[in-house]
């Protein structure tokens, strides 16, 4: 057989729950060289390519050799239904369908696509699409009783709200307050978010859910969890409009993260390299149009069962929501309340 050894961009989907392996706290798709007790997407995605011929077993012990780069992390209790990678690989005869072979279920490499040499997927991406599905009695008031969570339907009014509250978060900001160990002066903080909006609900397992979704250039680690928790604090009653300006601020204000089920990275970006390569006659746009249908399929199947039968089952939500109350969203935030209260959410984050 001929091999031909070329740049290529996968793309592919992962779900939460992957045949009972165990997976880290952080960081779930990258690889731990080394650590044998947690496996990660990454390892099942490169072991496969070496079992289907696609690189050599030098490449799965050293991945700088084939190029590899991943698109975007994601953590523990995190869905990928549209994640790219980027690497060398020899294209063997029915490449997708034997690297499948080779993958649980819960991981489908979806597409090939060539790419110009120097292509990366993390530098070469201009913006990533998350969506985040919750149960609405997250936006019910603080009084509102949880053990009639099913019950709770969300008003026009209240969804009103809540978009509104999104709609702030557009343009460029400073997000120190949003993810861990960043500073207000580091320019790092400023991210550009261009789109963050609500759906309207919808019904499943007798429990109504909503899905937010948001576009931005890039996220830092956990800062669409704390910007989703902190309009969740506001509408619920526990904060005041304001806490939003003032998060952007330099003082240090107590953002509450929430829970990961639910959030899921639905589809990477690469307009810049579109324009410049997708018209010239050697490499083809990274669009995903004709795997929408298996994209969507993969979703149905693996992606919102899980989180729904995983949030009516264990009701990690409205856990989460017990621990609003110990947040003081008025003053700044001292060093050791924040610490305990980021150590009481791992604390219930890390039982899912």
């Amino acid at each position: 057989m001929c091999y031909i050894n070329t740049k290529s961009a996968f793309g592919y989907s992962a779900g939460k729950c992957l045949n009972n392996l165990k997976y880290p706290t952080r960081n779930v798709f990258s690889r731990n060289p080394g650590n044998s007790q947690f496996r990660t997407i990454e390892d099942d995605l490169v072991t496969a390519l070496v079992k289907s011929g696609c690189i050599p077993q030098e490449h799965c012990d050293d991945m700088k050799k084939m190029s590899f780069q991943r698109c975007a992390r994601t953590d523990k209790g995190v869905s990928a239904a549209g994640q790219v990678v980027s690497l060398k690989v020899r294209l063997v005869d029915d490449i997708i369908e034997k690297i499948n072979q080779h993958l649980p279920l819960q991981i489908r490499v979806l597409g090939l696509k060539r790419v110009t040499q120097g292509f990366n997927s993390k530098n070469n991406c201009d913006a990533r699409t998350y969506s985040y599905t919750l149960p609405t009695v997250a936006f019910a008031s603080k009084d509102y009783d949880t053990e009639k969570a099913a019950a709770f339907r969300l008003s026009p009014e209240t969804l009103e709200n809540v978009n509104r509250l999104f709609a702030l978060y557009k343009g460029t900001h400073n997000f120190h307050n949003f993810t861990s160990q960043k500073a207000s002066c580091d320019p790092s903080a400023r991210r550009y978010i261009t789109q963050m909006s609500c759906g309207k609900p919808f019904i499943c397992s007798d429990n109504e859910f909503v899905e937010i979704t948001v576009r931005g250039q890039s996220f830092m680690m956990h800062q669409i969890r704390k910007m989703i928790g902190l309009v969740i604090a506001v509408v619920k009653g526990y904060a005041t409009d304001n806490v939003m300006e003032r998060s952007w601020g330099k003082e240090k204000v107590d953002v509450p993260k929430a829970p990961g089920l639910g959030l899921v990275l639905e589809r990477v970006h690469f307009d810049r390299y579109n324009k410049r390569f997708g018209g010239d006659g050697l490499h083809e746009q990274l669009e995903w149009d004709k795997e929408e249908a298996a994209i969507q399929a993969f979703k149905e199947a693996h992606i919102y069962p899980t989180i729904v039968e995983t949030e009516c089952q264990e009701g990690s939500m409205i856990s989460w929501m017990a621990t609003l109350p110990i947040h003081d969203f008025k003053a700044t935030a001292t060093g050791s309340q924040g610490n305990e209260d980021q150590k009481l959410v791992y604390q219930i984050e890390y039982l899912f």
